[in-house]
């Protein structure tokens, strides 16, 4: 397995970041699978899959770059620069095309686990791998961006508070289930990767959240490291979170479906983001949630968060075994 060694300084600094260029180069492995996780994936890629390989084809040279570089086991490293606070998408791939072109192969062949093939000795690598993830970002991440962004807002809500509840090493534990976990003795592992351990005393953490169901490690020697984790599934395909029929002849089917949501802390803007509801309406189902005890508030920063009470995850239970 791989990890890394910290102090307490630097897990005290840990923070969480939003960045697009790590939703799109996420996107990306997405279309490169072409396998969805859940309903709401399959309808993103039924609608941009066709469009991203008939791309490929055209380009056979980029078509081999991404197949050699996002590898089975490991992630060309100038395809995925760490994430930058308040970076844009395109100030982002331009660190990409900025990518020596002799480190860009070095990086593909650790990629390969081998010599790379004839046709990618070459230098535009940096940039036709920029050219692409442009497409991928106006074409498949930007018409989306608000959504998506308000979907990560509420997954680092939801794990911020977790911090406080059960501390950073809870957190750690759960962004990556057997894969991230918290080690004891100030170690943290990142993968089951068998490569030797990093020392990131001092440097900055940064945990960065994506929709797609995927996660990679990063890093700036010696100041940055960054851990790219799925935001929760309840977030990403709120439509594919199982609401108990009876919970539903109870209160409604739009209503139940955010009590379900609610077993993390979320606001009004959140849950309009991952319903698709209008706040309006969404404020009525709270109103009554919070009238029947079933909700809780209370208030984060600028935010007010709802999160289910002690009955409102035995009602949500009592509705699941009635449906089993």
């Amino acid at each position: 397995m791989g990890w890394w060694q910290l102090n307490a300084d630097t897990l005290a600094r840990s923070r969480f970041l939003l960045s697009p260029l790590a939703e799109t180069v996420a996107s990306l492995g997405l279309l490169h699978g072409g396998t969805a996780a859940h309903p709401g994936e399959r309808r993103w890629l039924d609608a941009h899959l066709p469009a991203y390989r008939a791309r490929l084809a055209a380009d056979p040279v980029t078509a081999l770059l991404i197949r050699t570089g996002l590898g089975r086991v490991w992630t060309a490293d100038f395809l995925t620069p760490t994430p930058r606070d308040g970076e844009s998408a395109e100030a982002g791939i331009a660190r990409v095309r900025a990518a020596r072109p002799d480190e860009a192969r070095a990086h593909l062949r650790v990629a390969a686990a081998g010599p790379l093939p004839a046709a990618l000795e070459r230098d535009d690598l940096p940039g036709r791998a920029a050219e692409l993830l442009t497409y991928v970002w106006e074409a498949t991440v930007r018409p989306y961006w608000e959504r998506r962004r308000r979907i990560l807002e509420a997954d680092v809500v939801a794990r911020t508070t977790q911090v406080g509840r059960g501390g950073w090493a809870e957190v750690l534990d759960s962004v990556r289930p057997g894969r991230t976990r918290w080690l004891g003795a100030d170690r943290l592992q990142v993968n089951l990767h068998e490569y030797p351990p990093r020392e990131i005393s001092g440097a900055d953490l940064l945990l960065v959240p994506v929709t797609p169901r995927t996660g990679w490690v990063c890093w700036e020697e010696p100041d940055r490291y960054a851990l790219v984790y799925p935001c929760a599934g309840a977030l990403s395909d709120p439509a594919g979170q199982v609401v108990p029929a009876a919970l539903t002849a109870l209160l409604g089917g739009a209503r139940a479906g955010v009590l379900v949501l609610l077993d993390a802390p979320l606001s009004t803007t959140h849950l309009t983001a991952v319903t698709g509801q209008g706040l309006g309406s969404v404020g009525r189902h709270l109103r009554v949630l919070l009238d029947a005890g079933l909700v809780e508030r209370r208030r984060a920063g600028r935010s007010v968060l709802y999160s289910r009470t002690a009955a409102g995850d035995v009602l949500v239970e009592a509705g699941t075994r009635s449906d089993t």
